[in-house]
């Protein structure tokens, strides 16, 4: 019997669950709010238990309510494994829901990569793509366009120099151009960065109207609903680093990065509050593991990690 099965730990979930139910059902009520307070600082034990029903809960939202109800009139099986069960079998359905846009991606796709594979490939021009984990491209080429989309996640560009025919990186509305240059591009969590490891990109967003100019170590990120940008430079040897299995991170929300590296790590990954996500961090990582990264991002900022089966992963603060 593992600690989470004992008698002690099955109760501290029971009384945890309840008070999250009544602040479900009065969430204004200080009495609640008060009691809830108070059974939390008892001890380690009821924090934990209480972070653990929390976490399902946000999860699994006013489902939890209703299936918690429902787990009481059964016997022989403890409400944290009904519960957790049906919150694995929720996590399932969004997981096939995700399978009619996964088709509609692969139908619109000319190139698509799965979990932790990289693909690198040749142009019709001579450039060479070389396209990350769970990411998708659409080819345009013709005698006087050379036109790749990238639909979806990151890849890494060697253009090959034709004047007549400027190379076009297009993300939505938003486009880079360039002529002989190597540059990085990816689109994570609503954030749109590229970052030039040599020669020169130039970078046009068309809502609102804008553009940017980035040479060699230079690196922007563009925040898809805001429109806001924010630029820097590093060492361009870090740049497109992720092909070596290092992801490097400079002044990135924390959202961006765990989407970046849970293109390594099969399942979903959940943000279980998605206020953690906004915050901004630096560092590099290494995504030959990826639960250790994810770690490696978040545990620093009062995160944690929690693998709760090999389709789900999620994430939460402490």
């Amino acid at each position: 019997m593992t600690q989470e099965e004992t008698p002690d730990g099955e109760r501290l979930f029971e009384e945890a669950l309840d008070l999250v139910i009544r602040l479900q059902d009065d969430p204004a009520s200080p009495v609640a709010r008060e009691l809830v307070q108070r059974w939390r600082a008892r001890s380690l034990a009821h924090e934990a238990a209480w972070a653990e029903v929390a976490e399902i809960h946000g999860m699994a939202g006013k489902v939890l309510g209703d299936r918690t109800r429902a787990a009481r009139s059964r016997r022989g099986v403890s409400r944290r494994r009904a519960i957790l069960g049906g919150t694995l079998a929720l996590a399932a359905v969004g997981a096939g829901a995700l399978y009619g846009p996964a088709l509609l991606l692969r139908a619109r796709a000319d190139r698509v990569t799965a979990t932790a594979e990289l693909q690198r490939m040749t142009l019709p021009d001579g450039s060479v793509v070389t396209l990350g984990p769970e990411s998708a491209l659409r080819l345009g080429f013709s005698a006087t366009v050379r036109r790749v989309e990238l639909l979806a996640g990151m890849a890494f560009f060697e253009v090959v120099n034709d004047p007549a025919r400027p190379f076009q990186t297009v993300l939505d509305d938003l486009v880079g151009s360039a002529q002989a240059a190597a540059f990085d591009v990816s689109r994570d969590a609503g954030y749109v960065t590229v970052a030039v490891d040599r020669g020169v990109v130039e970078v046009a967003a068309s809502a609102p109207a804008r553009r940017e100019r980035l040479a060699a170590g230079e690196w922007l990120t563009l925040d898809e609903s805001g429109r806001t940008i924010v630029r820097g430079k590093r060492d361009a040897g870090q740049i497109g680093a992720w092909r070596e299995g290092m992801i490097v991170a400079e002044r990135e929300t924390i959202d961006a990065v765990v989407a970046r590296i849970s293109r390594w790590q099969s399942g979903r990954v959940v943000m279980a509050d998605p206020r953690f996500g906004h915050r901004r961090i630096s560092g590099v990582f290494d995504v030959k593991d990826p639960v250790a990264a994810l770690a490696a991002v978040v545990d620093p900022h009062g995160g944690k990690v929690r693998q709760l089966s090999p389709w789900l992963t999620v994430i939460s603060p402490i």
